[in-house]
């Protein structure tokens, strides 16, 4: 079957994808980083390698890697090669503390662990119950992969993938605790690839700098991979180093946090850059102000798409922003087959055009939380005929168009003297405001009105946080006005750009 075919058929798999491109097309360049590129033969034969040590090592069909990293091709590679291999790849967050990762390889279940010196340094003081490490990047980390792969020439046994069958563990954002693992099948994954696909294609070419264990980077790593396009990896984000290898590498795609975009396009020189083989630019994970938006419309070349959704599933809005310039506050409508609806705190539907909680169901959704019944539980809203939805945990509202405006998390609305405040109006005033450069509001508690909004903002040199304040106040009611403005040197962020809220409610209350 060729790749046309799979693409066009009900089900196949990223494997297979592989295989069908690394026949039809052996030379082009699959995949590439700062060290190595490699084409779709060498790609096919490198995962092939992989997975075939693996069953040597006596790895099953469901079994788990565990993969910890800077973003790479053998680090891609081992994904792959899991996959291949009939298992389950665990996608271990970096950035997180050495205990929340050493949890995370735990709650796995895996015998292998893929790492580099960079996740090694953060599991030093950590019992990790992974016994086989290997060293992705040469690093004396573990086992050094080119020690421990199988010989050239190696294959896996062939292994039957259904729909339903792991895919991958991905961890949910937490700043305490231990993430939830996110458990996606192969079925949710091909809906990936086959709705993005049409966007990418052969003669794509994806730089992709936010980390591969991240549900943003999936959003464009699958359909580009499946599709046959060319990924390319970053391992650490800048904003002039990433318009260098756009430049360089003709990019025609590619998937940016909205932070990311700031910073590119704060550049002075932003506009020295030829970007004209883009195509179309992606953004998801954390809110995309509508001027950012326009200002990407107006300077960089190609189509810009906002994905709002859950990497447990449920209802994913796209906005075609290029198609829909008059709709840039909102996040789109949503995507072909996906349904979504507000309910209230009872969990009562809403009539269309009321703020509510949003929930959704659509052909992607997540097997449930790894040894979390209770968590996956907490997911789920039926409708009247039974139907399950997955609840988003976000607050906003449906137009008669369909297309959906969010105010806030639910659980970073504000109450204060009973009345609801949503940090994003607040947050959209001042990020209007020339003399700030990033902000953000959170509630802290007051004696006399339960809670009371709080700004933390980074401001241009010599701007005045008190005259910042009183600008902002003047242009929302009495409810709203901000208690404070704290200035801060930069934003506590994930590596995927979100506001660590609770970090600064932290510092604040400290």
């Amino acid at each position: 079957m060729t790749s046309i075919d799979m693409l066009e058929s009900d089900f196949a798999t990223l494997p297979d994808l592989i295989r069908a491109h690394a026949r039809e097309r052996p030379a082009d360049i699959a995949a590439a980083d700062a060290e190595r590129r490699l084409s779709w033969s060498e790609l096919d034969a490198f995962v092939d390698r992989i997975a075939a040590r693996l069953q040597q090592d006596g790895f099953q069909k469901g079994d788990r890697t565990a993969v910890a990293g800077l973003n790479s091709v053998e680090q891609m590679a081992v994904i792959l090669a899991t996959l291949r291999a009939g298992g389950v790849a665990g996608l271990i967050t970096n950035s997180a503390t050495g205990e929340q990762m050493a949890a995370m390889i735990a709650d796995t279940g895996a015998r292998h662990l893929f790492l580099d010196a960079n996740a090694a340094a953060s599991l030093a003081e950590q019992n990790v119950t992974a016994p086989d490490r290997i060293a992705i990047d040469g690093s004396d980390a573990g086992t050094p992969l080119a020690d421990w792969i199988a010989p050239e020439g190696s294959a896996p046994a062939p292994v039957t993938i259904d729909p339903l069958d792991g895919f991958n563990i991905i961890y949910s954002s937490g700043t305490t605790g231990t993430p939830k693992g996110i458990v996606h099948s192969h079925a949710m994954r091909w809906q990936h690839i086959i709705r993005g696909a049409p966007a990418y294609g052969p003669k794509a070419v994806t730089i992709l700098s936010t980390p591969l264990y991240s549900n943003t980077t999936m959003a464009s790593f699958l359909p580009t991979l499946g599709s046959g396009g060319q990924v390319v990896l970053m391992k650490k984000f800048d904003a002039r180093g990433f318009l260098e290898l756009a430049q360089r590498e003709r990019a025609t795609n590619t998937m940016l946090v909205p932070v990311q975009y700031r910073r590119i396009m704060a550049l002075e020189d932003f506009g020295d850059f030829d970007l004209s083989s883009f195509v179309v630019k992606y953004c998801t994970s954390a809110p995309f102000p509508a001027s950012l938006k326009a200002d990407v419309l107006a300077r960089w070349p190609g189509g810009l798409v906002e994905i709002y959704g859950l990497t447990e599933g449920g209802a994913t809005f796209i906005l075609e922003a290029h198609q829909f310039p008059d709709r840039l506050h909102t996040v789109g409508k949503p995507a072909p087959g996906h349904i979504a609806k507000v309910i209230d705190e009872d969990g009562k539907e809403l009539p269309q055009g009321e703020v509510g909680e949003i929930v959704g169901r659509s052909p992607a959704m997540m097997t449930g939380y790894n040894n979390r019944p209770d968590a996956t539980k907490a997911m789920h809203w039926y409708d009247g005929d039974g139907n399950l939805f997955y609840r988003h945990g976000d607050i906003g509202r449906i137009d008669a168009d369909g297309f959906l405006t969010l105010m806030d998390r639910a659980k970073d609305m504000i109450i204060s003297g009973g009345f609801n405040i949503y940090p994003s109006d607040l947050e959209g005033i001042l990020l209007a405001d020339d003399r700030v450069v990033e902000a953000a509001v959170v509630g802290m508690p007051s004696e006399e009105w339960g809670e009371t909004p709080v700004a933390f903002a980074v401001l241009k040199a010599g701007a005045d946080a008190d005259a910042v304040r009183a600008d902002c106040n003047a242009k929302v009611g009495k409810t709203q006005r901000l208690s404070a403005i704290t200035v801060v040197d930069e934003l506590p962020r994930s590596p995927i750009g979100k506001v660590l809220k609770r970090e600064l409610r932290d510092a604040y209350s400290a």
